[in-house]
């Protein structure tokens, strides 16, 4: 059976249109499934039965599962999602105040990237996520939500480089932005990457306007590439030219992570080398202290460490902030429930 979501804008059109069915009934259907949280065609009252039952014969409305829901004090809620094949992603809901209601989706099982203080690419990368794998991930948690509640923000920061696949991503976020999907702002979608430049480009020549953030972790290419082993084969020089290429094009101020790591790129001398790499750049710089991984042997950096980090940045005209943790006790970190899940035996 064929998910739905899969299906291209002109595929459905073609589908209604080959039925004799007008295109408002296509606008049903998407209206419900991204707007009013349905989650069967049965459920989708105001089409004609004939067409509901057609429509269950010949689609899957949702193909994942629940394997696990996690829920914090904070407000935070993660799930772990089992897909068509067995394979298993991570999402997270994250409630910052009454108007902010973020989702955190993944774009692969596993990551490539490497990054030596992250849970997702631990075991490598499985594969790349559908289009229709992508989106399902925002409506799963869009259900977790009162029904007079609405979704604010989407980051693209879960499992895997979302810039290494693009073109299952790109669709997906056309759904989310579209005003007959969920009507979501582009300025509010992020799109975070460990910086890939072609791709860096191809995002600024279609001119989409999300915001981009890219996970520096360090201010030199040597210790960068102890940290961010794929960035060994790409300079930091190379990946902030193709982000002030984006600025150029889209207008839109460049982020850039930091994750700190207890003695290794949280010095004095690091911020100092940090703030000097990105000055005149109309960027902002997120400091994350470390978010500990079992199995994993790297530390948060004391507060004070981490303040006075912070301090440098800020006294030589670095837009900074602080990303305080969410979820830590649910395994919110990207790969940590997926490779928990794994550890202590599916449920």
């Amino acid at each position: 059976m064929t998910g739905f979501l899969e299906q291209t804008p002109g595929q459905l059109q073609t589908w209604f249109a080959d039925r004799g069915l007008p295109e408002y009934r296509l606008r049903q259907v998407r209206q419900w499934l991204l707007q009013r949280r349905a989650e069967s065609f049965e459920q989708m009252t105001d089409l004609p039965k004939p067409l509901r039952s057609q429509l269950a014969e010949e689609f899957s409305l949702l193909t994942s599962r629940i394997a696990a829901h996690r829920k914090s004090e904070d407000g935070t809620e993660k799930l772990l999602l089992e897909l068509a094949d067995g394979q298993r992603i991570e999402c997270v809901l994250l409630r910052d105040d009454k108007q902010h209601r973020t989702v955190c989706i993944s774009t692969q099982v596993g990551c490539a990237m490497g990054c030596v203080f992250c849970a997702s690419g631990l075991d490598g990368l499985v594969r790349n996520l559908t289009r229709g794998e992508i989106l399902e991930q925002v409506l799963r948690l869009q259900q977790l939500l009162d029904p007079e509640q609405r979704l604010s923000h989407v980051v693209v920061m879960g499992m895997g480089e979302p810039l290494a696949n693009l073109d299952a991503l790109l669709p997906a976020l056309d759904a989310i932005t579209d005003a007959d999907g969920l009507g979501i702002s582009a300025r509010r979608i992020t799109i975070s990457t460990v910086g890939l430049p072609a791709a860096i480009r191809r995002l600024a020549e279609l001119n989409c306007h999300y915001h981009l953030a890219i996970s520096l972790h360090a201010p030199d290419d040597r210790l960068r590439s102890q940290l961010v082993p794929s960035g060994s084969k790409v300079g930091i020089a190379t990946i902030l030219a193709a982000a002030d290429d984006y600025f150029t094009a889209t207008g839109r101020r460049v982020t850039f992570e930091y994750v700190l790591l207890a003695g290794l790129n949280d010095r004095p001398e690091h911020a100092r080398r940090l703030a000097e790499l990105l000055r005149g750049r109309p960027a902002l710089v997120n400091v994350i202290p470390f978010n500990p991984v079992p199995d994993l042997p790297y530390r948060t950096p004391a507060a004070a460490v981490t303040g006075q980090f912070v301090e440098i940045l800020e006294q030589a005209g670095v837009n900074v902030k602080i990303r305080y943790r969410k979820g830590e006790r649910i395994d919110a970190a990207c790969g940590q429930l997926r490779r928990s899940e794994v550890t202590q035996g599916s449920p």
